[in-house]
């Protein structure tokens, strides 16, 4: 990163709780560092459970709140739910438009999200619908949309400016030889623990806490083995011109 970035930075995800589960390391560093960190989430988190007991609505509340208490943990300036159904989420212009407008509002320099392609070489995990979408969402947003003035132009009737993201990170749960850009943000202990408090806060979602615990701080090691640190993430970097 460059010594002129503005100290901000985004991350875009699906669901609460994504983030906490992916980058929330990287944003418990970046906080501690002084940088200003807005969520914007693009679902509203209303299917996620085994509950037969719990209504759609209900469940979307909850999630809000407990995303809002994650956000306090972490220290985030800033959550923005755009409220689109989940588990129906598509890349849509609707949605690309939606983040375009975050990203005019906030301009960030750095914005995370999530891969957009389905993974197929991982054993345990098919990946989330949603995931994809909302990562070829904010793909699509950063360039063009949200660089262009002649793209979506409602959005300058609001007052929101063109942006350009200087960087993107797509987070990276799955190492392959094929990933020849390859980024590793070293972490510090504080920032794990941070982030593991952050990700506990989603009490909807976890259903074995010592787990949690114990995933939040074995994957970052195991990532931080890599690059030579006691922990950290891995994404892959894209500079923008």
């Amino acid at each position: 990163m460059t010594e002129n970035h503005n100290k901000v930075a985004m991350v875009v995800t699906a669901h609460p709780d994504d983030a906490e589960w992916g980058c929330s390391g990287s944003v418990a560093k970046w906080t501690r560092l002084g940088w200003d960190v807005i969520y914007v989430l693009c679902t509203d988190g209303s299917k996620g459970t085994e509950d037969r007991e719990i209504s759609s609505a209900n469940l979307s509340k909850i999630r809000e709140e407990e995303q809002r208490k994650a956000g306090e943990i972490l220290g985030l300036k800033a959550i923005e739910f755009l409220g689109y159904p989940d588990g129906y989420l598509e890349p849509s212009l609707d949605v690309r438009r939606d983040i375009s407008r975050e990203i005019r509002k906030y301009k960030p320099s750095v914005l995370i999200t999530t891969n957009p392609k389905r993974d197929l070489q991982s054993g345990n995990y098919l990946g989330h619908p949603d995931h994809f979408a909302a990562g070829e969402a904010a793909l699509s947003a950063v360039f063009p949309s949200a660089r262009d003035h002649l793209t979506f132009p409602e959005l300058l009737e609001e007052g929101l400016e063109p942006h350009k993201v200087e960087e993107v990170w797509i987070n990276m749960f799955n190492m392959g030889n094929n990933n020849t850009n390859l980024f590793f943000n070293p972490l510090e202990k504080k920032d794990v623990e941070l982030a593991t408090s952050a990700l506990l806060a989603h009490v909807s979602q976890i259903s074995d806490p010592d787990r949690a615990k114990e995933y939040m701080s074995s994957r970052r090691q195991e990532v931080g083995q890599i690059c030579g640190s006691d922990y950290a993430e891995a994404f892959a970097k894209f500079e923008l011109n």
